[in-house]
């Protein structure tokens, strides 16, 4: 095999494949959870979000790379064309990887993993890849670029499910983004997606992003008008810690919203269940319905663990589920001023659809009622 790069790459999953192909990115070796996304646009975003941290991502599109990397839009301390500061992904997985055609491009896809240290893997039959994880479900694997793979079982000590990731994708200190006086929303920061940010930022609200390990205490000493328990990666049922602080910061009756991690940990603060997923949803056009109104909606997801209709806590109620399984996608409670989204209602880079979710949260807020 004639590589573009000039090296080899090897993926090696759990149940003893081992695949051959062509390195790209970053020369390494790396371990994680494999996953797929089914997205055909929208890979800075997604190589960026940090729900992703210790998974190896195979985009599924046959084509990746064809628009390059872009120069970093910053408004106010938020991101607009990437989702957090750095790559995110232990590893890359794609069919082809493709040098960038376009006016805004900076780098290419193979110089940007290469900058960042994340090993790359093309030319392999993704669709095989994907029916296997598809039948066999998610499960551990080794990415290797540009290195020989000997003995890689021993990369396979460790678990997904058993490593809390929050370590690597939270805050150590409060880091705030000014509003215009609309008041303080604090965002508990597990590893949030800066589009969350300038959703609830451009809707004039002072953004405080704490750390995911702060206690209830610690959040309100800042007044908020609300909080924010955003997305992240990682088993949901690990962060015993942060449970607490839900439940703690539940007893304020304060207006609280839940996003992707944050709709997991409502369900187990407040009495419910999550449950390990097959595969996940992982892509920009995944449908939801809205119970109240029966509507559909197209929206962006990203999780490997959810809420299913009997493990949602008793006093609060399924807002929207997913037509194809039945996963619940939002609660509201029955009493509290508490809503929650598994999707991601920003949508980037995905469609708009749900955007008007943050709405409804600002008239929680101002309402005090869900």
């Amino acid at each position: 095999m004639i590589c573009k790069r000039g090296y080899k790459g090897y993926i090696y999953l759990e149940d003893g494949t081992l695949i051959e192909g062509c390195g790209f990115g970053a020369k390494g070796i790396r371990a994680g959870e494999v996953v797929f996304t089914t997205s055909m646009n929208g890979y800075p975003e997604s190589l960026t979000d940090p729900s992703y941290r210790g998974q190896i991502l195979i985009i599924t599109h046959p084509l990746v790379g064809n628009y390059g990397i872009p120069k970093p839009i910053v408004e106010n301390g938020i991101l607009r064309n990437f989702e957090s500061e750095r790559i995110q992904v232990e590893g890359l997985v794609v069919a082809e990887e493709t040098d960038p055609y376009k006016w805004n491009s900076q780098m290419s896809l193979h110089d940007w993993l290469k900058s960042e240290g994340v090993p790359g893997v093309s030319d392999v039959d993704t669709r095989m890849l994907v029916k296997k994880v598809r039948n066999k479900g998610v499960m551990m694997g080794v990415i290797s670029s540009g290195i020989e793979l000997d003995e890689p079982k021993k990369y396979l000590e460790k678990k997904y499910d058993e490593i809390d990731f929050t370590q690597f994708t939270s805050p150590k200190s409060p880091i705030i983004h000014q509003g215009n006086g609309k008041g303080i929303i604090v965002v508990v920061d597990c590893g949030i997606k800066h589009g969350i940010l300038y959703q609830l930022n451009s809707r004039g609200y002072t953004v405080v992003r704490v750390p995911c390990n702060f206690t209830a205490n610690q959040i309100m000493d800042y007044s908020p008008q609300g909080v924010v328990f955003g997305n992240g990666p990682g088993n949901p049922k690990l962060l015993q810690g942060l449970i607490k602080t839900y439940k703690d910061i539940v007893e304020y009756k304060i207006p609280i919203m839940g996003i992707c991690l944050g709709h997991q940990i409502t369900s187990l603060a407040l009495g419910g269940n999550v449950r390990k997923m097959k595969y996940g949803h992982r892509a920009i056009n995944k449908p939801v319905i809205d119970v109240t109104d029966n509507k559909c909606y197209i929206t962006t997801h990203n999780h490997g663990y959810g809420v299913f209709k009997e493990d949602v806590p008793k006093d609060m109620k399924v807002w929207f589920y997913n037509p194809d399984d039945g996963v619940v996608e939002g609660m509201i409670h029955n009493k509290l001023p508490i809503i929650t989204t598994q999707f991601h209602p920003e949508a980037r880079p995905g469609p708009w659809d749900v955007t008007w979710v943050f709405d409804k949260f600002k008239k929680v807020i101002e309402s005090g009622r869900p």
